[in-house]
Formats: C-alpha cells, sequence, structure tokens
C-alpha cells in the first residue's frame, strides 16, 4: 500500500501539521507515504518532513494553487500510488479531476467548518461532483462533518470524523527557551496564521486593557500582518506585544509561556488549541465552532470578539494561583485524548478499508 499525500504547501497551520505526523507515523509502521506539494517552499515543516526519507514532489515554487498544468503532472506523479489523500481545496478539486479514467482510490481530509465557496450555487455544482470522487471524506470535527453534509445536501455514508492529534508528550516535556526569559512578565502566547479566520485583533485589544506587565507573543505570519501590526500601534502595546514570525520550537515556546489563547472567527479544530493543552497551561479560546467542542469543560470560553472579557480571564488567571492550576491540569487532561497516536490509528484503518475496496 503505497499513500500519497497532496497538500497546498508547508507552510503553518493545522493541515500541514497533520501531514508531518502523518507521514513520519505512517512511514515508522513500515507503510510508504510521500507528500506532493502545490508550493514547494522550504519551510520548518518541509525540513521535518525530509527528516522523515519520504519524497517530497514540488509542483512549483511560486503560490498559484490554481495552476491547471498541475494536474497532468498530479496525473504522472499519482501513477505510482494505491491511495491518494488530499487536504484543502485545490488539491481535492484538482486530484479529483487527474483522477479520471485513474482509477486510484481517493481520500480527503476536510479541515475547517467554514469554506468562502460555500456560499456560491457554481461552486456548490462543481464541489457535489468534487467530493462525489472521494472513498472517502474525513472531517476534523462533528462540526465540520455536519456542515459538509448539509452543504452536500444528501446522505453521504463516506464522511468519517477522525480529531487532529498532537504528540502530547513532546509537548508536555518540551523545555523553555530560557528559564528566566520573562521574570516579573505574565504572558500571554498565540499560535496561528495571520490570516482572515484568526482574529489575533481581540487579544491585542485585550492587552490594551491589562497593565504594563501583561505581555502578549504572537506566533505566525501571513497575509494580515500589516494590519495587525498597525493595530498594535494603534493600541499602543508595540512594547509588550512581540511577533515571533513562523517558527519550528512551538511546544517550546507554549511551555515558556503562562497562558495559551486561541482567538478566532471560526475553525475546524485547531491543532493550536490541542497543543496549549498539552503543555499543562491554561487554554483560553473564543466561543466558536471548532474550540468549543474541545475547550469546553475543561479550559475558558470567551465571547466571540470580546476583548474586556478575555483580559478579565488573563487577570484572574494570573490573580488566582489556585485557579490556574485547576485550568491547566484539566486542558492537559483533555490533550491527553487527543495524541496523535490515536488519529494515526483511525488513519491507518480508513486506508486499510479503502485499499481494500473493489
Amino acid at each position: 500500500m503505497r499513500i500519497l499525500q497532496v497538500i497546498t504547501s508547508l507552510l503553518i497551520g493545522g493541515a500541514e501539521h497533520l501531514v508531518v505526523q502523518l507521514v513520519g507515523r505512517l512511514r515508522e509502521q513500515g507503510i510508504e507515504t510521500d507528500v506532493c506539494l502545490f508550493d514547494g517552499e522550504r519551510t520548518s515543516f518541509y525540513e521535518e518532513l525530509e527528516s522523515t526519507g519520504c519524497k517530497i514532489y514540488s509542483l512549483s515554487d511560486g503560490a498559484n494553487f490554481y495552476d491547471l498544468r498541475y494536474i497532468p503532472r498530479l496525473r504522472r506523479i499519482m501513477r505510482n500510488y494505491d491511495i491518494i489523500h488530499t487536504h484543502n481545496s485545490a488539491p481535492q478539486l484538482f486530484v479529483a479531476i487527474a483522477n479520471i479514467e485513474l482509477g486510484k482510490k481517493l481520500i480527503t481530509t476536510e479541515h475547517s467548518t467554514n469554506n468562502r465557496k460555500r456560499g456560491n450555487p457554481f461552486y456548490a455544482v462543481i464541489d457535489k461532483w468534487m467530493y462525489g470522487r472521494y472513498e472517502r471524506i474525513v472531517c476534523i470535527s462533528e462540526v465540520a462533518q455536519k456542515k459538509l453534509a448539509q452543504y452536500l445536501d444528501e446522505p453521504r455514508e463516506n464522511l468519517t470524523v477522525i480529531n487532529n492529534g498532537v504528540d502530547v508528550y513532546a509537548f508536555h516535556h518540551a523545555k523553555l527557551i530560557v528559564p528566566t526569559m520573562h521574570d516579573g512578565i505574565f504572558v500571554t502566547v498565540m499560535v496561528a496564521g495571520f490570516r482572515e479566520a484568526k482574529d489575533q485583533d481581540t487579544v491585542i485589544r485585550a492587552m490594551e486593557l491589562l497593565p504594563e506587565n501583561y505581555h502578549l507573543w504572537l506566533v505566525g505570519d501571513g497575509v494580515r500582518r500589516i494590519e495587525l501590526e498597525k493595530e498594535i500601534e494603534e493600541r499602543h502595546v508595540g512594547d509588550r506585544v512581540k511577533l515571533w514570525g513562523i517558527r519550528s520550537n512551538i511546544a517550546q515556546i507554549l511551555k515558556s509561556a503562562d497562558v495559551v489563547v486561541m482567538s478566532s472567527h471560526w475553525e475546524g479544530l485547531s491543532l493550536s488549541n490541542i497543543e496549549g493543552m498539552a503543555v499543562g497551561k491554561p487554554f483560553v479560546a473564543s466561543d466558536v465552532d471548532g474550540l468549543r467542542e474541545v475547550t469546553k469543560g475543561y479550559g475558558i470560553l470567551f465571547p466571540h470578539g470580546d476583548a474586556q472579557a478575555l483580559a478579565d480571564i488573563i487577570r484572574q488567571l494570573h490573580d488566582d494561583p489556585i485557579y490556574y492550576n485547576m485550568v491547566a491540569k484539566a486542558c492537559y487532561q483533555r490533550a491527553c485524548q487527543f495524541d496523535i497516536s490515536k488519529t494515526v490509528e483511525r488513519y491507518i484503518r480508513v486506508y486499510r478499508d479503502v485499499f481494500t475496496l473493489n
């Protein structure tokens, strides 16, 4: 059984992280797995993937994800594999087209609960055809599965849920960046790409409402960087907000902070959510689909976009050590339910089921 993972790029993100984790674990178990990228830019995830010994095919060194020339290139690569596993919209569509008369077994993972295309009737026709080409559609949360089923507007027996996972042990035992890095400073960290779905703005506004010894670390980069820099400047918190950029030592950064926050407008199932819980720190999230399911009853939810509520929660965690430790312990226990080993086991079952289909 030879498996090809197809994804747009290996920039920071939950889908990219899942691919890297899957490939490493599958290859450790003797399952030959390689990766095809639409954009082959070298990143920390790319280098981590290289260390697994897999083949990495790059269709381009640019960022045009909808170049029709990718289709024949994909077709030539796909011939050598039994199962093609896609992630993200462009690979989902292009692989489905490339597979016409090729007859490979197709699996895709739906990583989000929200997709702007779903409001366009033209895309709906294309998507229904596209999803119909896949033997299995894996959704990363119950909410993602429910919304996709509603969008397709017909029973889909091939939809299944496999929650994303992380290496809980590695995150929990990560070393601090510098043990005394922020003596006297209470640090909140958010790890997320600077893109539309994420709401770093609310966390920045919360910093404005807190005293000078409260700092914020933003890990990531993306198209909204200039907007966020402007927000930081307008809120006069530039001396308290650190932009880390894209980093490979996420576990160490999370472990070195005091509180982990994920402020989003929507999510599928946030790996940063689980990673934040895994390091044994309190996790605070906006009360939206994809974050609510993992966080509720363990971490702390705040109303979407409510900077004052978020600031009050961060202050309480700072002021009440007993409450802080209680939340941190509950978060770690929750993270253990999403260990990457469980995710990989479920994907292997899906692969084997699909591989044996006539």
